[in-house]
């Protein structure tokens, strides 16, 4: 079973509710979509899913066919109610109410095990969100996400590239992005102004290079996408000499955009070995 649109209209006005801007809610409400991102996601039996904005549970529901073990979060209180009902009869669904910006994904997601995060994600928080889980959780190690199509672009950007900035050299320094997939307007209510894009992340086995501090890293890197349509001898004055960039093999007068994640730990290694 799974929520079409005219279920969500349904409970949504008997309890009185609509969608909360402040939230970013657009829900999904056809049931195609959920079962093309269920079937995607590739997940079974054995597998576990952490599910973020559950919403009223359209995915949740699709997710749960496939009888992996889904805990579905849900930051908003007064939906949450219509949620436990929609997957009452779904003994692999365990339902959480909690904000998964300031969770404790220790005590949700056991580091024990491997996880899945599938997530239908407002535009404010996407990015934020992904990049904070890549550095600190580990233990989830494919991420499944639909956000709108700027950001999904960005998650997976590639050098000499306009999308390509600094969230997708963090993403390429955790793991390989690819969009699979778009998702039109038409399928949320309420309908968005942009399309989505489903964006498939899976997390490298061995860190790009385990010598690297990642936080001193993506400063260098943010720092050179702040001025990214300066040359990188401008955009990083004060912090990299021409010598540095002549050490690194990296030319001064390349824009941010033009490096690879491999270049700027290469030019990060450089700078970092000379003041330790």
């Amino acid at each position: 079973m799974t929520l079409t649109h005219a279920h969500i209209s349904a409970q949504l006005h008997a309890a009185g509710l609509s969608p909360r801007r402040a939230l970013g809610q657009n829900f999904v409400v056809d049931a195609n979509t959920v079962r093309r991102i269920a079937r995607l996601c590739g997940v079974g039996p054995t597998d576990s899913v952490l599910e973020i904005g559950a919403g009223l549970g359209s995915l949740t529901l699709a997710l749960a066919e496939s009888g992996a073990q889904i805990t579905a979060i849900e930051i908003d209180e007064t939906i949450v109610p219509l949620l436990r009902d929609n997957v009452a009869q779904c003994p692999n669904v365990t339902v959480v109410q909690a904000d998964a910006m300031t969770i404790d994904w220790s005590q949700l997601a056991d580091p024990s095990r491997a996880w899945h995060l599938v997530a239908n994600l407002p535009y404010n928080v996407a990015t934020p969100m992904i990049a904070d889980i890549l550095d600190t959780v580990p233990q989830i190690k494919e991420f499944f996400v639909m956000v709108q199509r700027e950001v999904g672009e960005r998650l997976a950007g590639v050098p000499r590239t306009k999308a390509y900035g600094a969230v997708s050299v963090k993403v390429a320094f955790w793991g390989r992005a690819e969009v699979v997939g778009m998702v039109p307007a038409s399928v949320f209510l309420p309908k968005p102004n942009v399309e989505s894009a489903l964006v498939r992340i899976v997390r490298h086995d061995q860190p790009l290079d385990a010598s690297v501090r990642p936080t001193e890293l993506f400063s260098l890197v943010r720092t050179g996408f702040a001025k990214r349509r300066k040359m990188l001898r401008g955009a990083l004055a004060g912090l990299v000499t021409q010598s540095q960039f002549n050490t690194a093999g990296i030319e001064s007068t390349a824009r941010a955009e033009e490096l690879s994640v491999h270049e700027w730990i290469r030019l990060y290694k450089v700078v970092y070995e000379e003041h330790t």
